[in-house]
């Protein structure tokens, strides 16, 4: 079972880009993450096709779980 954080951004264009990070600390602090999320917004850490983020969409943690099926 893989989980991952996803911060949801909103670029210049109006659309949702997602930045990923992989095995976050749980629970997530969402006041540090808030933080977090506006610091890459105002560096300009990341650049789209669509442009830069320009605001927060959202955030989430996705778990994922994978069942290997043994062939016969």
């Amino acid at each position: 079972m893989a989980k991952v954080l996803e911060m949801q951004f909103t670029n210049l264009e109006g659309k949702v880009a997602r930045v990923t990070i992989e095995n976050p600390i749980e629970p997530v602090d969402p006041i540090a993450l808030a933080a977090a999320m506006d610091t890459i917004i105002t560096n300009d850490v990341f650049i789209t096709s669509g442009g830069g983020f320009v605001a927060k969409h959202g955030a989430r943690v996705v778990e994922r779980n994978v069942v290997d099926v043994e062939l016969a």
